[in-house]
């Protein structure tokens, strides 16, 4: 690069190619948001790990590249499909048992702080699923925040619009090498000592000195696994995770959908009453499951969807398909950028802002889960794997499931097509638009809704997805991010 194009590198000197075609693998591939995480899956795949593996290695990773929307301060969730069988994973952690239940919903400080499941889930995957140890897998994410990271255009513009904690240092420019020493040191100890490195011991004490949390209710923390809620639509069964995720949005969506032909409008009406009963129904220990049966779905797509919306944040997905089959959905976050805005003295560990989520049930509730937007996506076909795929972006996510699925199954796209696709984002009595769809204006007001013409590509989130195709796996990683999807 010349040393003025070096110098304008954060300007507008360099153009986005309108297109790429999907990834292609024989055996094995990795999708992230970051190219570094990427690179940290694939490698773990070289050295025989599994699909398991592969996702924490690069989550953990993730946690270093994108640390404005994830971290070991956050949750995870993950959809696991190995030797014909699925099974869930929700690491979300409760409220702190100290949480005042009458004081208003903290959006952040340390009354926001739920307790991070992240670190627990990441050994739980690892015990059940995995080959290789946190040792071996947390190296990449060490060597990462130790010598560091080069800011990727969305994470340098991200995180100079965000408020950063201080302890993190300024926001890097595009480029511009970050590093986050005392987070390596963190992940050192996690590695050498698994999850106790982070539930017990001097890191405990440092979060449980900066929240509402005690060490003691750290130590006793153990994520849970879950049976994964599941829909047929048109041939395809898509798998979500039951409450207190919102997966139920994206299946109701669906399954509403199917009833008609998935226009545009459609689409739009669909997400609408999904989100609406999501958002009435899903509570912590609440079983949803009743929300998909076929005569509740029919009565519902008679209905006038409501106007919806929910608390914003930040998040970031992968997924892993291996030669075995093996394949992983997950994901991971902080909910808010940098969560809460708290940093646990002298780990670098930032911790999210969840408990902003009990604003959707209007009060906090001690030592239970608040809702939760982040969701995990795996599509099966005849019993067999057809794919995992994800979009992150909070209130887009959900709705982005059933508009990605909907580019796969009923128009046949590939994945990275169907994730490039121009979305919309229903909030409120408003949908916002990317630029393509603004043609699509009227159909929205005859929907009695007010169309937002909208340049703004981070309202509409950013997935991956990797799809079995025969013999051959074809991955995407949404251009709205820094990463991308890689096999061999």
């Amino acid at each position: 690069m010349s040393s003025s194009l070096a110098a304008e590198a954060g300007g507008s000197v360099f153009r986005h190619a309108p297109a790429r075609p999907p990834a292609v693998a024989a055996n094995a591939m990795v999708a992230t948001s970051q190219p570094l995480a990427t690179r940290a899956g694939l490698r773990v795949l070289e050295r025989g790990g599994n699909a398991v593996d592969a996702a924490v290695a690069a989550a953990a990773v993730l946690c270093v590249a994108e640390p404005m929307a994830t971290g070991i301060g956050g949750d995870c969730f993950a959809l696991v499909w190995k030797d014909g069988t699925l099974t869930g994973l929700d690491a979300a952690g409760p409220a702190a048992l100290a949480a005042d239940p009458d004081a208003p919903v903290a959006t952040s400080g340390p009354a926001s702080v739920t307790l991070p499941g992240a670190v627990a889930g990441w050994a739980a995957l690892c015990e059940r699923h995995g080959t290789l140890g946190l040792d071996s897998l947390l190296a990449d994410a060490v060597d990462a925040a130790e010598r560091g990271v080069a800011a990727g255009a969305v994470t340098a513009a991200v995180w100079a619009a965000a408020p950063a904690p201080r302890e993190l240092g300024p926001p890097p420019r595009l480029g511009q090498r970050f590093t986050l020493p005392e987070l390596g040191s963190t992940l050192r100890l996690i590695a050498d000592e698994g999850a106790a490195g982070f539930y017990e011991g001097s890191v405990a004490r440092a979060v449980a000195g900066a929240t509402l949390l005690t060490e003691e209710e750290l130590r006793a923390f153990r994520p849970r696994w879950v049976e994964p809620l599941r829909l047929s639509y048109r041939g395809v069964t898509v798998c979500e995770l039951p409450a207190p995720t919102q997966g139920v949005a994206a299946l109701a969506g669906l399954g509403l959908l199917a009833l008609g032909e998935p226009t545009f409008a459609a689409q739009v009406e669909c997400v609408s009453l999904g989100l609406e009963d999501a958002l009435a129904h899903v509570r912590d220990g609440v079983d949803v499951s009743p929300l998909l049966e076929p005569e509740r779905l029919e009565q519902r797509r008679r209905s006038a969807a409501a106007a919806v919306a929910e608390p914003a944040g930040g998040t970031v997905y992968l997924c892993a398909v291996d030669g075995d089959g093996t394949a992983v959905s997950f994901i991971q976050s902080l909910f808010d950028r940098f969560g809460s805005g708290v940093v646990a003295p002298g780990t670098g560990v930032c911790l999210h802002n969840r408990g902003a989520c009990f604003a959707v049930g209007g009060r906090v509730e001690p030592g239970r889960r608040p809702f939760h937007t982040i969701i995990p996506g795996l599509l099966l076909r005849e019993r067999r794997l057809l794919g995992p795929f994800g979009v992150m972006g909070a209130f887009i996510q959900a709705q982005a499931h059933v508009q990605l699925v909907s580019a796969l199954v009923d128009d046949g796209l590939d994945p990275q097509a169907a994730l490039d696709r121009p979305r919309f984002r229903v909030e409120r009595d408003e949908v916002a638009l990317e630029e393509p769809l603004w043609e699509r204006a009227p159909e929205i007001e005859a929907l009695g809704r007010k169309p937002i013409l909208s340049r703004d590509r981070a309202l509409f989130g950013g997935g991956q997805a990797i799809v079995v195709a025969d013999d051959v796996l074809l991955g995407g990683s949404d251009a709205r991010k820094d990463g991308y999807a890689a096999g061999f």
